[in-house]
């Protein structure tokens, strides 16, 4: 938990410090960064909002939890790191910083080693974890 806010205030900061002097939405990457960062954005509130009071910063689920396989949990494991990496990506992009997109790749690898020991925890508080991980993707939708 304590790692997780300085590597979203990196991911913040690196495009900003190494990457272009302004955004100029003219610019066709710059413009698709700025739609890539929203979706981004928009995934990680669907994450959080579909888990509701069930919502923890503790990697253990809680006792009332129940596993949520639908709606965005349906497209992708962990919706809100999968947008705060795909949020990281478009942000980068928008700032047309290739060290942004470099951090970018640690905080996937972050995300995906985080997520693997919570991945631990639900297999053993949810019996039917399992399946629902061969059908879903972890971190990327429809890819990872």
């Amino acid at each position: 938990m304590a790692a997780q806010i300085p590597m979203m205030l990196g991911a913040i900061v690196v495009p900003l410090r190494w990457g272009a002097a302004s955004f100029a939405a003219a610019n066709a990457l710059q413009a698709a960064g700025a739609a890539v960062t929203t979706l981004g954005i928009l995934l990680g509130i669907a994450g959080l909002v579909t888990l509701g009071s069930a919502l923890t910063p503790f990697p253990r689920p809680l006792e009332h939890s129940r596993l949520r396989q639908s709606g965005v949990y349906g497209i992708v494991r962990h919706p809100i790191y999968s947008g705060l990496v795909i949020a990281s990506v478009g942000w980068a992009m928008a700032w047309l910083s290739l060290p942004g997109l470099l951090f970018s790749a640690i905080l996937l690898l972050f995300f995906d080693r985080k997520s693997a020991f919570e991945e631990r925890l639900l297999r053993v508080r949810f019996a039917q974890y399992a399946g629902y991980a061969l059908r879903v993707r972890k971190l990327l939708p429809w890819i990872y």
